[in-house]
């Protein structure tokens, strides 16, 4: 099994920047996707940013490409999401999530593909 633990989420004015830490625990060896997911109330869960740990491919949403960086730092089995240049837009609770599956051009953020999920860290942009 995996344990995911968010922080890092808070309040920021727009054009600020903020990162988001995920710490894996368990059975880490056996995730093959990492990813970003947020949802703003009254919205659907959408994909943010995914990648294979270990490799450098790297996915993006459209609408934070080049604001938004996903990493990682495998000695400590963390990810990380740089959001910078933040709009109001990008309010939402923002979620970690691993698949035992590899990553995918295409449909790198079907929800469902995802085993694993974080509690969730609030993200708020003010204008």
């Amino acid at each position: 099994r995996v344990q995911l633990v968010e922080s890092g989420g808070g309040s920021v004015q727009a054009g600020g920047s903020l990162r988001l830490s995920c710490a894996a625990s368990g059975y880490t060896y056996s995730i093959d996707c990492m990813a970003w997911f947020r949802q703003a109330p009254g919205k659907e869960r959408e994909g943010v940013a995914a990648m294979q740990p270990g490799r450098t491919t790297t996915y993006y949403a459209d609408s934070v490409k080049g604001r938004f960086t996903i990493s990682q730092d495998s000695a400590k089995n963390t990810v990380y999401l740089q959001m910078s240049s933040l709009k109001v837009e990008d309010t939402g609770m923002y979620y970690c999530a691993a698949d035992l599956t590899i990553c995918r051009s295409g449909d790198w953020d079907r929800i469902s593909d995802f085993d694993y999920w974080g509690q969730g860290s609030q993200v708020t942009v003010s204008s």
